[in-house]
């Protein structure tokens, strides 16, 4: 879940790695460090916490070289130090590395019997010492080779070498990496968003595949030492610069942003003349398909939940949803009339891309709902619907979200009307009811005064819970999601109806529970249920859309109420004040909200 950076110039490279760390710094804030090479010497530097730290540094400063690596960690093997900071190094070699070694311990082993002696925790320094006993008898290329095979896991690496002024070495397996170009200098990244400020000649790795990189060419290699060829594609020049205006948070910027990305979305896949949804680049006919199967993580995996209430209500398909990080691991009984959706924000998360991998080997149909065009999930999917929310930088996910189910939806619509389970009627209906969603987002937002008042029961609760039924449930697992990421307050979502079956014990007089229950076809069952955790002392905070009736219940704490509109898109408006109830959690606690304590945005180990 780490970003790495390369850069070999005719220049000074410090400034350049240290201001692409800093786009990297999604994919982890635990430690930051860089080294160059300079003189015959590996110079290195390294320090904990955020990257800003590391730039303070004078030494860094002053850093001089035109061939370097840098690193940005999310920590997995080794608490979170200066120590076990990247790059790590010998006299010889350095390396930064993203990625799990799953046979590092072994290794070590081995090493230590050759003299090998160790400074850190981490499971990457095995590689610096595994490279450098390699050279002994070696040369460079054959020496990689070498050490690539002994290594089981993944990593994407950047490696450079005291006795090699001119030479970058990239490789990877399982975590993503890119090569860039530019004039008189190439560059090594986790993703083309590290590159773009330099580049858009962007060439990635294939699984297996290593590259040497020196300032006026590249060479990639496959796993076996065979020189293969690659394709320098040219992203889009568009300006990337994203900052938070007037916000004091990017989150708080990416929930008011939410509309935009609904009228992006409609915009992209509706046609409003025809009343038709423009996916026509399906490669598959509809009698091909009979089964869908969704797959995700964490807030996309909610997406994924959310979505089979609409395409088991939509079409006549059979609906499955798998935790990606589970997938891969079953005995899954693939059929050929199944169609595979991978959700993932990024589109490399890791445990995502593994099952899309999963899937493609054993010749599926593959899908990717994405927000990153040029993500390894949607260059290996074949078919791809972008979510076009946007850059998302908080941590936590908010416009994507709703940028995942918008097309979710849509799709179903598609799918459904494709198949003649939805009539033309119907669709336009629903279209129609669609295209007035981002204004009643617009609306809802408008609650902030409430939640920001009612946040101070849940930072002094031991703990929530979140309840929901039908197209509710997947929205009360992300509103505790939310709570638990910011705030760090244990919150858990449930269907309204389980807690009699044992979760009821956990009520407790004071306890906050936030009861989703817009006026559906659960309502009246949601509500029986929320009496039930009333008469047990809970403190309700009911979510539900505003109506003349009133709400057949007493004792309720507070209300908050959003607009109406059909029940296939009350989940877009229930999301919203869920949202603000664990922002306004984690500033009151003056935590970082854009970057929760021991999460990245970008997941990208197992």
């Amino acid at each position: 879940m780490c970003g790495i950076i390369g850069v070999n110039s005719n220049k000074s490279v410090s400034s350049t790695i240290i201001n692409s760390l800093k786009k990297l710094e999604y994919r982890g804030y635990d430690s930051a460090g860089i080294a160059t090479l300079s003189s015959g010497i590996i110079n290195e530097i390294k320090s904990e916490g955020r990257v800003d730290n590391l730039e303070k540094n004078s030494l860094v400063q002053n850093m001089e070289g035109t061939i370097g690596i840098g690193h940005v960690r999310w920590a997995t093997h080794g608490s979170p130090n200066s120590i076990n900071a990247h790059p790590h190094s010998s006299q010889n070699v350095s390396v930064v590395h993203n990625g799990i070694i799953e046979n590092s311990t072994l290794l070590k082993k081995f090493l230590v019997t050759k003299g090998h002696k160790f400074k850190s925790q981490t499971d990457t320094e095995v590689i610096v010492h595994l490279i450098t006993e390699n050279l002994k008898t070696d040369n460079i290329v054959n020496s990689i080779k070498k050490t690539l095979k002994a290594l089981h896991g993944s990593f994407a690496l950047g490696i450079i070498f005291k006795d090699e002024p001119d030479l970058i070495i990239g490789a990877r397996r399982g975590s993503p990496l890119a090569v860039g170009y530019g004039p008189n200098e190439n560059y090594l990244g986790s993703d083309s968003y590290a590159l773009k400020s330099m580049t858009n000649k962007i060439t990635y790795l294939n699984d297996g595949e290593f590259c040497v990189i020196k300032k006026d060419h590249v060479e990639f290699f496959s796993e076996d030492g065979t020189k293969v060829n690659k394709k320098v594609l040219e992203l889009s020049l568009e300006d990337e610069k994203y900052d938070k205006g007037d916000y004091k948070h990017f989150m708080a910027k990416e929930i008011e942003e939410q509309p935009i990305t609904l009228k992006n979305g409609i915009k992209e896949y509706i046609d409003t003349a025809n009343d038709n949804i423009n996916i026509y680049n399906i490669p598959w006919k509809k009698n091909e398909i009979s089964s869908i199967t969704l797959i995700g993580c964490g807030t996309a995996y909610h997406s994924c939940l959310m979505a089979k209430y609409w395409f088991e209500e939509l079409t006549s398909l059979d609906v499955n949803i798998d935790i990606a990080s589970e997938f891969r691991y079953r005995k899954n009984r693939f059929k050929k009339d199944s169609l595979y959706v991978f959700v993932s924000q990024s589109g490399e998360t890791a445990d995502t891309y593994a099952a899309l991998d999963l899937c493609n080997k054993n010749k599926m149909k593959t899908c990717a709902v994405v927000n990153v065009i040029e993500s390894s999930i949607a260059r290996d999917s074949e078919f791809v619907l972008p979510i076009h929310c946007g850059t998302e930088i908080g941590v936590a996910s908010t416009k994507a979200f709703l940028g995942q189910i918008l097309i979710l939806y849509i799709l179903a619509l598609k799918m459904g009307f494709l198949r003649g389970d939805l009539e033309k009627k119907e669709l336009s209906e629903k279209l129609k009811d669609l295209k007035g969603l981002p204004k009643l987002v617009e609306q809802t937002l408008l609650t902030d005064n409430k939640i920001q008042n009612i946040s101070n029961t849940f930072n002094e609760a031991k703990g929530s819970m979140f309840l929901g039924r039908g197209f509710s449930y997947p929205i009360a697992l992300e509103g505790a999601l939310k709570l638990k990421e910011l705030s760090y307050v244990h919150a858990e979502g449930y269907p309204a109806g389980e807690m009699k079956h044992g979760p009821l014990a956990l009520i407790e007089e004071g306890m906050p529970v936030v009861v989703l229950a817009p006026r559906d076809n659960y309502y009246k069952k949601t509500i029986s249920n929320m009496q039930e955790v009333i008469a047990r002392g809970a403190k309700v905070l009911l979510i539900t859309n505003k109506s003349t009736d009133e709400v057949v219940s007493e004792n309720i704490w507070e209300t908050i109420e959003v607009e109406t509109t059909n029940q296939d898109l009350l989940p877009f408006l229930l999301t919203i004040p869920l949202q603000k109830l664990a922002y306004y959690s984690a500033l009151k606690k003056g935590f970082d909200i854009d970057k929760p304590r021991n999460l990245a945005k970008s997941v990208t180990v197992e």
